[in-house]
Order: C-alpha cells, then structure tokens, then sequence
C-alpha cells in the first residue's frame, strides 16, 4: 500500500512538473491579441449594402410584360351576342335598331342624355356558333350590356360596340368591358392592333391587349325576334383603359387617369375645379378630360398652374411632373408611325395616387401610317402642319417643352432608337400576317359593303406600308427647319384703322420671319384687297374696312425660305376644308364677327 502511494504522488508531481514547463515556454512567446466581439460588429456591418428605394415620383412608367403571354396576333376570336330589350332603370329599353340609331357625336355635347343600351347574352366559340367550355356557353339570361361606342364613328354605316360584362359573369380574359372598333376610316382594318403589338417590347410604353374578332348578332328585339345569328364583320378587340386595366398591367388601380376630349394643358379654369366647388360640373370638366379613375382633382390643377406659369422654368416644372423616358418615347412613337391626331387628345393621362409624376398612355392608332392610302384613295390631304414636331406646337405643354434645343435633342434620340427597333421588314412581316386572315373577312360581307378600297388597291396599300416610317421620319427633320405654325387673333377697330394680329412663328434657328398678310373678300384670295409684308412684326394696320365678308390669311418664312401657315382653317360650303385662313364679317355698326 505504501508503494501504491509513492508511486502516484511521483505521477501527480511529474504532471504538475510538465505543466508549469509549459507555462514557462509559453510566457517567452508573444502574448495573445484578446478579441474585443464588440469590436467585430461594425466590421461585419460595413461588409453589407443596403439600397434604399426609389422614391415614388422618381419611378419609370413599366408595363407587365406577363398580361400579353397568351396573346396570338393573328388569330380570330368568334364573338356571339343575343340582343334583347331590358328595362328604363337602367337604360336598357332599347332595340338594336334604336341603339344603332343613336348618335353619340351629337350627344357628346348634351352629356346628360345618355346613349341607349339593350340586354346581351355574350358568348365565345367558334365559326360554327357558342361552343362547350367557352365563355358564356348554355346562357339564357342576359349576362352583359351593349351600345354604340366611338364619337365620329358612330356616324358611320357601320358601327364600333361597347360590351359591359354584369357582375354575375365574372371577365373575359380579365376584363369586364369589351371594346369593339370596326375601324371603317382604315381599308386595312389592322393599323391599331399592329401599333399596339408593336408597343407591348418597347420600354417606357404601356401597350393594350388587341384581338381581332368576327362578331354574329342575335337580334332578339326585331319583328319577328331573330332565331340565328347575323354576321357584322372583323372588328378588333381593344383592352379598356379602366381599373382592371391598371390592375392587369400591375399599375395603381386607385390612379388619377383621364382621357383627353379636347385638352392642350391650358389651365381651363372654367371647366377643371375640384370635385367639392359649389360651381364644379362634371359635364363641363368631361368637355376638356373625361374622368377614368380617382375623382381628387387637386394635383391635376397643380400640375396645369405649373405649367401655365411662364416664371417657373419649364424644365423645372417638366421634371417635377413628368417622366421624360415615357413622354419623348411617347411622342417619339407617334412621330414615326405618323400618328398625327395627339395632340389635343388620343392618350390617357394617368398618375399614381401618391405620386405627383404624371404618365402618357397611347390611345387610338387607326390613322397611323395613312398619307400614302390617302393619296390613293383620293381622300382629304394631310394640313401642311401636320408633320414631325409641328402638330404639337398648339398644345402648351409640349410648346414649352421642345423651344428648349435638349429636349429636342433627346427626342431625336429616342426617335433614333425606336427606328432600330420600327423597322420596314418588322412592319412588312407583321402587316403581311395580320392580311392573310383579316382579308378575307373584309372582303366578304358585309364589310366589303363599306371598305373604301378596292381588292387591288388594298394589296398596293398593304405592301407599302412600310414605306411610312421612313416618309414620318424625312417629315420630322422637314419639320425642324420650318416655322412653328401659329393661331390668327381677333381683329380690333382703333381709330378707323383696323389691326390685324397673329402669333409668333417660332424658328429654331433664330432666323428672321417674314410675315406676309393677304386680305380678301373670297377664301380661294383670286382677288386679294390687301397685301402686306413685316419681319419679325406678328401684325399689321389697315384702313378700316367696308361692311361684308372677308377672308385673311398669314404665311411665315425664315431665312431659309422654309414657309409655314397658320392653325386656323375655314370650311366652305361644300365642306371643303382650306387650311390657314380666317373668316371675319363686318357689320355696319362697327362690329368684327368671326366663325
């Protein structure tokens, strides 16, 4: 036992031996850094980025891409609608007859008589009549509304529909309005869809879903009531711009959005008020914006007085409400494709609901690409203003805008990028596609009753209409070197002389403008009474005249010889429009009438 003992108390001091050994060695090295952990912390946080977002106004216009996945250009949807009378609550009492005998052009003025609807059974399915598993298949109640749609064209012998889904029938392809434009003025019946399918890859656009269709009526409400279907023709299918709409292409459905009737972003103090104004009417408001979404007015009127503010820079005011990637790329499109009828209206404005920045959305593109059908079909001529950067020169906004030369520039720009992309072979390809099955349709009945084309000269129109793009283009760099057009004024009586005076031509270059004035007592000016010369003068002075009529005329000319006339024109008793010129009466107490 006494062994057993020694020999553990010699393990335990050879232990204790080697350990403080090793402290010894140890304690000769260099000491141990201590690590602080909280020292650690902010080195690990520096290694990390956090982007903040973007601000709300500072947002790109951006269109959900995924809405058009399904979409098969050159396709034919077969359209069935049962028309039937419904009831004076809620305007349906009408025949078909009676809502195709509504005028709405005539309405649009009187916004309290409203355009008659009937009851619809709508229906999907093929060329031989509602089919199985489709929309509406095996309805026998009214499940929609439709009436006339369009304002000029629903003069026509052929009209344009608006089909209203009731809420028990839930929506086709994610929409409840169903617009169908026959597009009677277009021999091609294909311009608005191609312009549309064109812009559903280009940045900074929204595009709308398009669909050709072939439409058959039931007309239920006839006497005797109809038991099959009529076929009225191609139609196409344009989405609406609405709620659902903004929704489908991931936009603010609580928007601000309005369709222009006749606007150029003058104030209109008359018309535009906030909805809560003692004095706000809503008929009056829908003359110059008609309202599509959210009813608070109030940064719409901010926006116009900005804008109609000439001593805050409009660069300041541009970039506060406006996002120049959308509205030069905007406009850019409409220059090349020739869309020429934008300036006062054909667009929506929409603006998200806690955002100040105000977007262009397109609308209306049947007469895009259209001086050369014009010319072949011996139709009305295009004004001489109605080119490039000209036709926007009424509208203040845009105005201001391009006086400036880098807004100019950036136009050229975007014009230059979209021609890399609206080339002559994409348009021949897709226009060449959309004919092989719209044609058909248009040259049977009854579309061929009203197509404004022969089956010869829509071939020639179809494969030149390619051409267009470089024709807008050669047009817009025409434009630059011209005068802007201008308005004609009122004449006024000051001392027995008379003082006629006009706007100012704008030149880009600065160049001096010769101002030539013609007075005479026919619009085709055989016999002129007066004629004078000024530069740089924008009015003249003349001896008072006799009572009786007359007629006046300005033209602009810069240095370059490059000329311009003015907006203003005068229809004659033919209703022959003769571009440039204003009529005036003079009566014999002194007074100065005009149309």
């Amino acid at each position: 036992m006494r062994k057993i003992l020694t020999i553990f108390i010699i393990i335990i001091a050879g232990i204790l031996l080697a350990y403080f050994s090793y402290l010894s060695a140890i304690s000769e090295q260099e000491p141990i850094e201590q690590i602080n952990v909280q020292e650690l912390i902010p080195t690990i946080e520096s290694q990390v980025t956090i982007e903040s977002s973007p601000s709300i106004n500072e947002l790109p216009l951006q269109d959900n891409i995924a809405v058009y996945q399904y979409d098969d250009p050159t396709s034919i949807v077969y359209m069935y609608v049962t028309i039937r009378k419904g009831n004076a609550a809620d305007n349906t009492d009408h025949s078909w007859q009676e809502v195709n005998d509504f005028t709405k052009f005539f309405f649009d003025t009187m916004s309290h008589v409203e355009v008659g609807k009937a009851e619809a059974i709508f229906q999907i399915g093929n060329k031989n009549g509602p089919a199985p598993g489709q929309f509406g298949y095996g309805e026998l109640l009214p499940n929609a509304t439709i009436q006339i749609r369009g304002s000029s064209n629903s003069k026509a012998p052929q009209k344009s529909y608006k089909i209203e889904l009731r809420e028990r029938a839930g929506e086709w392809r994610g929409q409840r309005t169903i617009a169908l434009n026959k597009h009677i003025w277009d021999s091609t019946r294909i311009r608005n869809k191609l312009c549309f399918d064109l812009m559903k890859e280009i940045p900074n656009m929204v595009s709308l879903r398009t669909q050709f269709v072939q439409l058959y009526i039931k007309d239920e409400t006839s006497n005797p009531p109809a038991d099959a279907f009529i076929d009225y023709g191609l139609f196409t299918q344009i989405e609406q711009p609405n709620k659902s709409f903004l929704r489908n292409h991931l936009l603010d459905s609580n928007a601000q959005l309005y369709k222009p009737t006749l606007f150029e972003f003058f104030r209109y103090p008359n018309e535009i008020r906030l909805a809560d104004d003692p004095i706000y009417n809503e008929a009056a408001f829908s003359s110059v914006l008609e309202i599509k979404g959210n009813r608070d007015h109030t940064k719409l009127i901010q926006m116009l007085e900005d804008i109609n503010n000439y001593a805050i820079p409009i660069e300041q005011t541009f970039n506060k409400y406006f996002d120049a990637q959308n509205y030069f790329t905007w406009m850019a499109f409409n220059i090349l494709i020739g869309n020429e009828d934008t300036q006062s209206s054909n667009f929506y404005l929409y603006s998200p609901q806690n955002s100040v920045k105000w977007y262009f959305l397109p609308w209306d593109y049947d007469g895009s690409l259209f001086r050369q059908e014009t010319i072949i079909l011996d139709l009305s001529t295009y004004l001489p203003w109605e080119e490039g950067i000209s036709k926007y020169w009424g509208n203040l906004l845009h105005q201001r805008v391009l006086m400036r030369e880098e807004s100019r520039i950036f136009l050229d720009e975007k014009i230059n990028e979209l021609r890399e992309y609206i080339t002559s072979d994409r348009i021949s390809e897709m226009v060449n596609n959309y004919s092989e099955v719209t044609k058909p349709i248009i040259f049977s009945m009854p579309d061929i009753l009203d197509i404004e084309a022969s089956n010869d000269e829509y071939d020639y129109i179809v494969k030149t209409l390619h051409q267009e793009l470089k024709l807008n283009y050669d047009l817009y760099l025409d434009s630059l070197k011209k005068p802007m057009p201008f308005f004609l004024g009122t004449p006024e009586v000051i001392d027995k002389k008379m003082i006629f005076n006009w706007g100012e031509a704008y030149d880009f270059d600065a160049q001096n403008i010769n101002y030539l004035f013609e007075l005479s007592t026919s619009w085709d000016f055989i016999n002129i009474l007066v004629s004078k010369n000024t530069t740089n003068i924008p009015f003249v002075e003349i001896s008072q005249l006799d009572p009786g009529t007359y007629f006046w005329r300005v033209t602009a000319t810069n240095e370059d010889g490059e000329s311009q006339i003015a907006f203003d024109d005068y229809f004659d008793a033919e209703r022959i429009q003769h571009p440039g010129i204003k009529y005036l009466f003079f009566t014999k107490d002194g007074r100065i009438l005009e149309e």
